[in-house]
């Protein structure tokens, strides 16, 4: 069997391979994509049985591609894991490589859970239909500023019929006037594919029977169920709603040591989008569920909107991780409560 570390940067990759039958320990540097290829298109036609470790990184979907075509082995590791077991103060390729291997030989490679094609590919559309928004935005911003120094407040009510004629009408400068054309031809453009992209989510939504679930909670729509399962994977990865929310980066920073324990802002370590739309789906929440609504004023009184925000979307991550893991829908939800698994409430109360 073929062992090989990979230190993979992305016009390049330095190996470190240890063949296991006879012991023989060999360095490349490979260029992408041709040389690498080659080298590992010749090792699968020797019918070599290859297993690949690498650190967690982008620009490495051909790779993993061209490894799952070969049916070669491929783990991916905790860049910050691996590089805490670096002992050396010197950092170079080679020493990277070297140390992937070592850690592989030795069993001890911080191997990480890595999603399914599919599910990578559904983000994508997440991520699509996303940056579209934000996109739309963008230009509705600047065509609101267009009206403003018009004299033309009208906020969302510029987007209706009446408003968007009063914004046509403006007599503007030859290059203002090319600027308001070219953002509503663009607005125009971008507003039916959100739609088709709102659609697809939903119907992939419908497919999902975890991602139901999650929607009978409220506030919590299409986008925001199936994101939360694409992006966590599997409920049973997680111990606890704590480690939930650590994953996410909606737990605070600290710097704590002996009787001083000092706390910052929230680390913002997982994933951005779902950390985003958990952040909007919980003020929905707390306008639909009194108990969230009085949580939620308690704290904004006492720490600021921002802060209560961000802890009204780290408790809905945390509900929502239970309904996934118990199979529970909201109903349920409030039938049992939430203290089930609490040393007087294992099964919750009845």
């Amino acid at each position: 069997m073929i062992i090989i570390g990979c230190d993979y940067h992305p016009g390049f990759q330095q190996i470190a391979f240890v063949d296991t039958d006879s012991g023989e320990l060999q360095e490349r540097r490979l260029q992408h994509c041709e040389e690498a290829e080659k080298f590992y298109r010749n090792l699968a036609a020797q019918g070599m049985k290859v297993r690949v470790g690498m650190e967690a990184s982008g620009h490495a979907r051909w790779f993993e591609r061209l490894l799952a075509e070969l049916h070669f082995e491929l783990w991916i590791g905790d860049a910050a894991e691996i590089r805490t077991k670096r002992k050396r103060k010197q950092k170079t390729d080679r020493q990277d490589a070297q140390l992937i291997l070592k850690l592989m030989l030795k069993d001890d490679f911080p191997q990480i859970w890595v999603a399914s094609w599919e599910n990578r590919d559904l983000r994508q559309l997440l991520w699509h239909r996303h940056r579209m928004v934000q996109a739309r935005t963008r230009m509705m911003n600047q065509l609101q500023a267009v009206a403003l120094n018009e004299g033309l407040r009208y906020k969302k009510r510029l987007w209706r019929e009446a408003g968007r004629k009063q914004l046509e009408a403006f007599r503007l400068a030859p290059w203002a006037s090319r600027r308001r054309r070219d953002l509503l031809e663009l607005l125009d453009r971008l507003t039916p594919t959100i739609a088709e992209l709102t659609q697809a989510i939903e119907q992939e939504a419908e497919k999902c029977p975890e991602a139901q679930r999650l929607m009978t909670h409220p506030g919590v729509g299409a986008l925001t169920a199936l994101a939360f399962v694409l992006i966590l994977g599997k409920a049973d990865r997680f111990q606890c709603g704590k480690q939930v929310a650590c994953y996410l980066g909606l737990v605070p920073l600290e710097d704590s040591s002996g009787d001083r324990r000092r706390l910052g802002h929230i680390t913002k370590q997982g994933n951005s989008l779902l950390r985003f739309l958990l952040v909007e789906a919980a003020q929905v929440t707390v306008r639909s569920i009194p108990e969230w609504r009085r949580k939620y004023f308690h704290l904004a009184l006492r720490r600021g909107r921002k802060i209560a925000k961000v802890a009204m979307a780290r408790r809905l991550a945390i509900a929502l991780y239970w309904m996934w893991r118990k199979r529970w829908d909201y109903e349920q939800v409030k039938k049992f409560g939430s203290h089930a698994g609490q040393p007087e409430n294992r099964h919750g109360v009845k």
